[in-house]
């Protein structure tokens, strides 16, 4: 009988090769993206193509829902990181058949000038979810917003990670608990990918920061 941590396992390898299979991720180490922090990078994934094939959006959010189930949190609402995580978090908490708010990454310049949008219980106990985690950045800001209106961070989620010490540090400096479904190692190890490129990207992640 599988339990739920060996199909958060699975689900791990299953899901790097979706990734690759629908092209959400590119590599291309002759002519490197340029992503929002500046880095230059041969490796650029957008996780909102999966949202386009129906099946293998299911094995997503069921993997998302598999993970959150094993972990034993206590949450009562989901909060998705805008722009990627909006649709994830929908999905997510329609399972559990929870709240949901999505924060943006800053208050609106009109109207309400919201942040959080939608309806934040009282002593609301989160779970964020994120499309994609690199630097970290942009998915702490959520939450530490979250955190202003009185939220507490139960834990926060992706599809994919790159497993930059930088973005490990954010969150172990603010107790934020995180995870994502699938990461960068994971990812080169099971693509088909030449011994050349998986040489340059493993040399790539070790300092990223020296191709800006």
């Amino acid at each position: 009988m599988v339990n739920e941590n060996q199909k958060v396992n699975e689900n791990q390898k299953k899901i790097s090769e979706l990734l690759i299979e629908k092209e959400a991720v590119k590599i291309n180490t002759k002519q490197l993206f340029r992503w929002s922090s500046g880095i230059l990078s041969p490796i650029y994934c957008d996780n909102r193509k999966m949202l386009s094939y129906p099946k293998e959006r299911r094995l997503i959010v069921e993997a998302f829902c598999e993970s959150l189930k094993s972990f034993n949190l206590d949450f009562n609402c989901i909060a998705g990181v805008a722009t990627g995580g909006i649709a994830w978090g929908i999905l997510v908490a329609e399972i559990f058949n929870l709240p949901f708010v999505y924060v943006r990454s800053e208050p609106k310049k009109h109207g309400l000038g919201n942040q959080i949008e939608g309806y934040l219980p009282d002593n609301a106990k989160v779970v964020v979810i994120e499309d994609l985690i690199s630097t970290g950045g942009s998915s702490l800001s959520a939450c530490l917003a979250l955190q202003e209106k009185g939220a507490q961070i139960q834990y926060l989620m992706s599809i994919f990670q790159y497993g930059f010490p930088q973005a490990q540090l954010h969150f172990q400096n603010h107790q934020i608990p995180f995870s994502s479904l699938t990461d960068f190692q994971t990812l080169i190890q099971n693509g088909n990918f030449s011994e050349e490129d998986k040489n340059w990207l493993f040399h790539w992640i070790q300092n990223p920061q020296k191709n800006q």
